[in-house]
């Protein structure tokens, strides 16, 4: 059961605990989004499931309560030393809790063999969710993905080409999952109240799901960071030689020189990525 606005307050306050703006720590109190992240996700008994940021526990404990394995990361050291002596002890040798920062722990030291079908069911803290996420879609990827995101993060992500929205970010997500519904969740619903309202970012992963090199990575990179100019004039400054290979694979795709990186499908940048053409 998520705690509400006021227990939440005085839990932080016999704490001496007070909410850090700058690790987003917005603290779940509505009880129903609760159980609808566990419902999107399919949560079931036995289930292996990342969490990032726990903080006071209230997901970490519906996940417990119906009987998944959760191995999560927080940062803070007053939230990890509650939760230790708390859930730790409740749930010993179901809950695997480790303290460090998401972006080095992006499964939170999940054991290699269980992450390719774990799931992530997570309140991801908004300064963290582009890179938590980049290091996540280094691989292995999880089989299924339910992120509390700002409203905004989880709009960029799954943005369609041919906006300001569609970005390198986009590109690697849709590359490697489907969206499926998910839900909109009102600042209401979190203590502090944030600024903006958030989402529910349901994500399955594709039968194919594609992973880039990093060296893939920082070529698209590349081409979203000067997004004005047109892809002759970028692909001539990050690719050098192999420039000749993308005008024909664009050329080939039905796209000219003069088409801007915001503009090109996520099939057409993987074909571009693995050098071939054909359906992706």
């Amino acid at each position: 059961m998520a705690l509400t606005p006021t227990e939440t307050r005085e839990l932080l306050a016999s704490l001496g605990h007070a909410p850090k703006r700058f690790l987003g720590q917005n603290f779940l109190v509505d009880g129903n989004i609760v159980q609808k992240s566990l419902k999107l996700a399919q949560v079931a008994p036995g289930d292996a499931v990342v969490e990032i940021g726990p903080g006071l526990g209230t997901l970490t404990e519906a996940l417990l309560e119906a009987g998944a394995r959760v191995w999560a990361v927080e940062r803070d050291r007053t939230l990890h030393a509650y939760l230790e002596d708390g859930l730790a002890r409740r749930f010993a040798g179901r809950l695997h809790l480790s303290e460090g920062d998401a972006v080095d722990l992006p499964l939170a030291g999940i054991p290699p063999h269980e992450a390719p079908g774990c799931k992530v069911v997570a309140n991801l803290p908004y300064a963290i969710s582009t890179p938590w996420m980049d290091a996540v879609l280094s691989g292995p990827l999880p089989a299924r993905m339910v992120l509390m995101l700002q409203r905004e993060a989880a709009e960029r992500y799954l943005a369609a080409p041919g906006g300001r929205s569609f970005g390198a970010i986009s590109v690697f997500l849709q590359a490697a999952y489907d969206a499926a519904p998910g839900h909109a969740v009102s600042a209401a619903c979190f203590h502090p109240r944030p600024d903006v309202d958030s989402a529910l970012l349901n994500l399955v992963r594709k039968g194919s799901p594609r992973v880039f090199s990093a060296g893939q990575k920082a070529v698209v990179r590349r081409c979203f960071q000067q997004r004005r100019k047109q892809m002759g004039s970028v692909m001539r400054e990050a690719l050098g030689s192999r420039a000749k290979e993308w005008t024909e694979l664009l050329r080939s795709e039905g796209f000219s020189t003069t088409v801007r990186a915001e503009a090109i499908p996520v099939p057409v940048w993987i074909r571009l990525l693995e050098g071939r053409t054909g359906s992706a």
